[in-house]
């Protein structure tokens, strides 16, 4: 007679709560793990496939814009937010068509600066990619660095002395990835990156926002990386993106929406050169399949 009967609805609620409660921990889980996966594949991620596309070609598509009445803009110049960004990525494109990496890595670290302010989904991204620019930097620095000069330096040294892995697979720890890898993983990030800031600088008034514009580039340039469950928590995530003229606004401040279009445009222009003449590289180099 001493026994307590929950009663029925009291019992019903306890036990659908608590599957509820493992999927919403789930879903953050996965938001916050999978929004820092935006600069490339996590190590475990089985469903990684190798790049096979050719070099991407960005159309202009500025004929829609009114071209700045300045001869140069703040934003452009050696200290302004773009500026300080394009100086060294420009830089890294040697006349004998290699990559430098202290270049790369230096303007690699502008764009992180750039991007971070911009929102959560940024600050994520940003985080993880800052990762890998430490870690190719210990690397360019330290007891090896002669052959850490340029990416075919770089590649030709880690294929010599057994260093990089073998296609499809991961390392268990990302610390130990070989300097190409994390690279490529880099490499990745920075198409996405360059897409998203074209697009926002070319898109038509009245058109798609950043946060649709910039979630196409994720679906072109890393969702083909990443799992079904990362695709799908880096599309809400988009969500909560920055409207276009945040975006303007942060990117070139004190100028008109045109001439901020005009210089986030020509910034995108430069990061398509770098990508470019990587993507190329690590064809060239058989490196696309690393991760």
């Amino acid at each position: 007679m001493g026994v307590v009967v929950r009663p029925l609805a009291q019992r019903h609620w306890f036990r659908h709560s608590i599957p509820l409660a493992i999927f919403v921990l789930l879903l953050l889980y996965l938001s916050a793990r999978i929004l820092g996966a935006l600069s490339g594949c996590e190590s475990g991620a089985q469903a990684c496939i190798p790049e096979v596309l050719p070099p991407f070609q960005v159309q202009q598509e500025l004929g829609a814009l009114v071209a700045p009445e300045r001869e140069e803009l703040p934003c452009l110049e050696p200290q302004g937010m773009l500026g300080r960004m394009m100086r060294p990525f420009r830089a890294s494109l040697n006349p004998a068509g290699d990559v430098e990496l202290s270049q790369y890595l230096a303007g690699w670290r502008e764009l992180v600066k750039l991007l971070a302010p911009l929102g959560s989904i940024f600050a994520f991204a940003t985080s993880e990619a800052f990762t890998k620019v430490q870690a190719l930097e210990a690397r360019v620095r330290g007891p090896d660095a002669e052959h850490y000069t340029s990416l075919a330096a770089m590649a030709a040294w880690e294929r010599r002395a057994g260093l990089l892995e073998r296609p499809g697979t991961a390392p268990r720890d990302s610390a130990r990835s070989s300097g190409s890898r994390t690279l490529l993983l880099l490499h990745r990030a920075l198409r996405w990156s360059q897409l998203c800031l074209h697009r926002v600088a070319t898109g038509a008034l009245g058109g798609p926002d950043a946060g649709v514009q910039c979630s196409d580039a994720y679906g072109t340039a890393l969702a083909p990386h990443h799992p079904w469950l990362i695709r799908q928590a880096a599309r809400l995530a988009f969500l909560a993106f920055p409207g276009r003229g945040r975006l303007l606004q942060l990117s070139c401040p004190g100028t008109t929406e045109a001439e901020a279009r005009t210089a986030l445009a020509r910034a995108a222009g430069t990061l398509e050169d770098v990508y470019n003449r990587t993507q190329g590289l690590l064809a060239e180099l058989g490196l696309l399949q690393l991760a």
